[in-house]
């Protein structure tokens, strides 16, 4: 439990104005999403506003569940707000980093403050992992490095903790300065200086020097000398420094670096004494990132033999979870990589939101290193178990039965002594339509449990990034007006990547419609507890009771099926909603200039139909060439729209733009847009394609490796001839899975440990072959990347003369979706 602020102290905190006094209470929880809502009684919610989304507008129903502190920073009715405390500012971002900034400065101890371009989150969890033996550290979940995330990591601190390890990001201008007094940090790093966020500043300087007023306070700089750029910049300060380089003088100094094929070998001199370190990484962020820990241990005063111990122990960064399909109807949230109370903190509270579930299940290890007494430990431990709603824990581990005591009465719980006693004592049946999270420390190898629990299908799989997918619909709201809605498309299993996580991950976001292509996807997702509103675009007659009973939106697109379905609906006494679509070029479907007063007429008659939106589809809004008919569509749609507006007597919402379109035509954006294949990271306009982040990528594993001679050949029909000795790897993917036969005979390359290796003959149906001579590495288990990051999408569907959208809805059903949140 966080030490609690009484309000009297977090008045004197924030400064803020107070709009009315209400019941005394105790707070210790930062609340800024309603649905984290984890313990009212203790928490007080920021509403933040922002330009889609208004934490004003939940503060009702935050009171109604037991939330009585607000800060807030617009008028609120307060007769509905009877006992709450209601604080007042200009800017409730402001007041949270007021607070986090007063908590701060209650604590003397040493800081270490993260910045730069790439590496923050690493070089922070590599620090935890070298340092946690010498110091009780506080650090900063995940990557909470924002204008949020930063007071929320600082509110973490407790009297207890001996060192604090923050990042900071910014992406414009002026927001440093509102970071560094939050953090207040005694020791600066900067990693490095990329092109990331590039468009927030007029030039990489003013970058640098805009992220190196994180370090106001710091007492030193630790940076590396090899970017003049920052060199000048941080040497500009007048602040002494800990610098390392490769090429010339610095305080550690950098002799040479040996890849060893698994690990590399770092030499290096300090303090004019030579010596070596080995990590077990060879990729050239994870070096450089190494090379800064080296350097922040040998400022703490470590010994060179310590680190030299530490550093080959360096672990992967699993700064991801991921939701896989489990046996018997369960979700299992697999985050079992690695274990302290700030990781478990985050991952129970993606398993709080976990709602179409009706049960919760945690599997838990014990917590390792940590410092703490066992008892003082789970007790902590309980309360966020307590506070998440957990239905039933199973521990693993020799101390974790300590927390029996602490927890509440109707908790089941059973323990295990190791991982191997808790595999042989559960059954199948054990587990049914629940939400499990497997959290461990990666001793207990948890990953055994989370294989066990899931359904088992084809080893190849389709990762879908939901923290991705995210941030691409954040990337297009921003070239939206506010209060301008979107739809977005999840048909045909949402472009492959499966429907039903997609959309409870845009529903927990507050996307404000769906669209399906048939009402069986639909209904699936009501099924599945989806409530947003959806829209069938093709409703067919079989289906009308369905798509009733599911609350399912039609579109409505031709006279006759107009009139079948308001007799259909008037018959069984609903009244539905429906959308128009009209046909302004397209040619596909919709009403248009001929029949549109066929379509009024039948309106007037069936007056029980809501229209719920009016819509058309633009035929080529990526392709400047077609400006010219695009505006036409435009002016034909709002021709069309006020004739059937003037017809009904009110005006429903209009749509016409697509991905491409809200890139390129923002003067149509009208009420509302649709958004399809820019959630997955396409931009057909190539304007934004630099801010968009993969969201699918398909994997596959080396499940053999032959040796062949000249003359020999390979695949179905002998169609891959091998004119030199070479190494031919089979691969677990064939165009039953989704990689098209026509990729074969070298016209595509898949990816193996970070080099392309072409196809070789035709592709099977389960399989294909690689040529992997030039990877000499490569080994049967390897993963191959189909496609991804490298290779795109773009680049398979350009090699088979296609493109994404069928690339990405070809792969099979048989291949398992992991989803994927960071």
């Amino acid at each position: 439990m966080h030490q609690a602020y009484t309000t009297e102290q977090l008045q004197l905190a924030i400064g803020a104005r107070r709009l009315q006094w209400g019941k005394p209470g105790s707070i210790s929880h930062l609340l800024l999403d309603s649905r984290q809502l984890q313990a009212p009684e203790t928490s007080v919610f920021f509403a933040i506003q922002g330009p889609h989304h208004d934490g004003h507008d939940y503060i009702q129903a935050l009171y109604e569940k037991g939330v009585r502190h607000f800060v807030v920073s617009k008028a609120v009715d307060l007769s509905l707000l009877p006992e709450a405390n209601v604080w007042l500012c200009d800017s409730t971002v402001w007041c949270l980093q007021e607070l986090a900034a007063h908590h701060r400065k209650l604590f003397d101890l040493p800081v270490i403050g993260i910045t730069g371009s790439n590496g923050k989150t690493i070089v922070k969890e590599w620090l935890f992992q070298l340092l946690h033996p010498d110091f009780r550290i506080v650090r900063s979940p995940k990557s909470f490095n924002s204008q949020v995330g930063v007071p929320l990591s600082v509110w973490q601190l407790k009297p207890e903790h001996q060192l604090g390890i923050f990042e900071a990001g910014i992406s414009r201008m002026g927001e440093m300065e509102k970071l560094a007094p939050v953090i207040r940090c005694t020791i600066g790093l900067f990693t490095n200086i990329g092109q990331a966020h590039k468009e927030g500043f007029p030039s990489i300087e003013e970058k640098i020097d805009q992220k190196l007023r994180l370090f106001k306070y710091a007492d030193t700089i630790i940076y590396c000398r090899d970017d003049e750029r920052v060199a000048r910049a941080v040497e500009a300060l007048g602040k002494p420094t800990f610098s390392w380089s490769r090429r010339g003088e610095a305080s550690l100094r950098i002799k040479n670096i040996l890849n060893q094929g698994e690990s590399s070998l770092i030499e290096a001199e300090y303090k004019a004494s030579g010596f070596s370190f080995s990590i077990p990484f060879t990729d050239e962020a994870s070096v450089e990132n190494a090379i800064h820990c080296c350097a922040v241990l040998l400022y703490l005063g470590l010994p060179v033999s310590t680190i030299q111990d530490r550093m080959p122990l360096l672990e992967p960064v699993a700064m991801r979870l991921e939701v896989r399909v489990g046996i018997n109807s369960c979700s299992i949230i697999n985050d079992s990589y690695n274990l302290d109370l700030t990781a478990l903190s985050a991952a129970l509270a993606y398993l709080h939101r976990q709602k179409h579930h009706a049960r919760r299940t945690l599997i838990l290890s014990d917590i390792l290193q940590s410092g703490e007494p066992p008892d003082q430990l789970y007790r902590k431990v309980a309360g966020l178990i307590r506070d998440a709603g957990i239905h039933r824990l199973f521990g693993i581990g020799k101390d974790i039965p300590a927390i029996a005591g602490f927890l509440p009465t109707e908790v089941e719980t059973h323990f295990f002594s190791t991982t191997d006693a808790f595999l042989e004592a559960q059954q199948h049946q054990d587990f049914h339509d629940e939400a499990i999270l497997v959290k461990g420390a990666r001793p207990f190898s948890f990953e055994r449990i989370a294989r066990r629990l899931s359904r088992k299908i084809h080893q190849t799989e389709l990762e879908v990034g939901l923290s991705a997918l995210i941030h691409n619909i954040r990337v297009f709201q921003q070239w939206l007006r506010p209060g301008t809605r979107m739809m977005v498309m999840v048909k045909a299993a949402a472009y492959g990547s499966g429907s039903l996580e997609v959309a409870r991950a845009l529903e927990f976001h507050k996307v404000d419609y769906l669209a399906v292509a048939y009402a069986d996807e639909g209904i699936e997702l009501r099924s599945g507890g989806i409530t947003l509103p959806i829209m069938v675009l093709n409703p067919e007659e079989a289906v009308f009771d369905g798509m009733l009973r599911y609350e399912l939106e039609p579109e409505l697109y031709s006279p006759e099926l107009l009139r079948r379905f308001a007799r259909f609906t008037r018959e069984a006494g609903a009244r539905p909603a429906v959308h128009l679509k009209l046909d302004t070029g397209m040619h596909r479907l919709g009403f248009d200039a001929d029949n549109l007063d066929e379509a009024i007429g039948l309106l007037s008659e069936y007056p029980h139909l809501e229209v719920r939106s009016i819509f058309s589809h633009l035929a080529a809004s990526e392709a400047p060439e077609h400006d010219a008919f695009t505006r036409e569509q435009a002016t034909r749609f709002k021709s069309l729209y006020e004739r059937l507006a003037d017809a009904l007597g009110y005006r429903p919402p209009r749509h016409i733009l697509n991905s491409s379109g809200i890139i390129r035509f923002p003067e149509y954006q009208m009420e509302m847009v649709r958004l399809g294949i820019g959630t997955y990271g396409i931009d057909g306009t190539g304007l934004v394609q630099a801010q968009l982040r993969t969201v699918l990528t398909l994997r596959a594993r080396i499940s053999q490796i032959k040796h062949l001679l000249p003359g020999e050949t390979v695949s179905y029909g002998r169609s891959g001839l091998i004119e030199k000795p070479s190494r031919i790897a089979t691969v677990s993917i064939g165009y039953a899975d989704g990689l098209p036969r026509a990729a074969g005979n070298g016209r595509f390359s898949l990816l193996v440990r970070g080099r392309r290796a072409p196809i070789v003959g035709n592709v099977c149906m389960d399989m294909c072959m690689i040529d992997v001579t030039q990877i000499p590495q490569a080994m049967e288990g390897d993963e191959v990347i189909v496609f991804g990051e490298e290779p795109t999408a773009e680049e398979l569907a350009g090699a088979i003369g296609t493109i994404p959208y069928e690339v990405f809805t070809s792969v099979s059903p048989r291949v398992r979706r992991v989803y994927v949140e960071e």
